[in-house]
């Protein structure tokens, strides 16, 4: 099962472009603000879950945080946004990994996660992802889903849409939910997914 799913994101990366899958964003304005709210200073340490080839990296970099880490499961996501981001590309740190699989080594001051959390579809799967954060996450923790009232796949995979209310239980022993807003993606297709984005800080 590990393995397919690993195969499954690196076929998508490799057979696909930006504008040929629903989840690219040309600015991701939500995360950017979450992460601004956190008055967290340029050196913190920030790990984007599944970051893909998403260009919240690009915008971090640019705007001068100093501790980022990109981690995906699929090696040929991560190549393209090293190739699109040439020598900054080193400012970086990239780790290939399944969620499931990621063993830590250091702990960060924001966690930010723009919908690898939904794929996530059995209870250990969950529960593990959880305890991995209760762990690592020594600030805050910044989560987007499909919502309820969002799609029930992605990428021909089966996903778990969450509530707000939903999201906060899944979280709320270890941390304390700060804001929550829902908000309609356009995707490339001109269609729309609507996505529940929280901000938790840990207790």
């Amino acid at each position: 099962m590990e393995i397919n799913r690993k195969n499954h994101w690196e076929t998508v990366y490799e057979t696909k472009m930006p504008k040929e899958v629903s989840w690219t964003q040309d600015n991701p304005k939500t995360s950017l603000d979450f992460i601004r709210e956190t008055q967290l200073g340029k050196s913190a340490k920030i790990i984007d879950i599944g970051g893909g080839d998403s260009k919240l990296v690009d915008y971090l970099l640019e705007a001068g945080y100093e501790n980022i880490t990109v981690l995906d499961i699929s090696e040929k996501a991560l190549e393209r946004v090293k190739v699109r981001l040439g020598e900054k590309a080193s400012k970086v740190r990239w780790i290939v990994s399944d969620i499931n699989d990621f063993k830590p080594d250091c702990s960060y001051d924001i966690w930010h996660d723009r919908a690898t959390f939904h794929f996530l579809t059995t209870a250990d799967q969950i529960s593990n992802y959880f305890k991995t954060a209760q762990k690592w996450v020594t600030g805050f923790l910044i989560m987007g889903t499909f919502s309820d009232k969002g799609p029930t796949k992605c990428s021909g995979l089966d996903i778990k849409q969450y509530t707000e209310t939903a999201l906060e239980q899944e979280f709320q022993v270890a941390f304390e939910k700060l804001k929550c807003i829902n908000e309609d993606h356009k995707t490339p297709f001109e269609t729309i997914q609507n996505f529940i984005f929280c901000i938790f800080k840990k207790r």
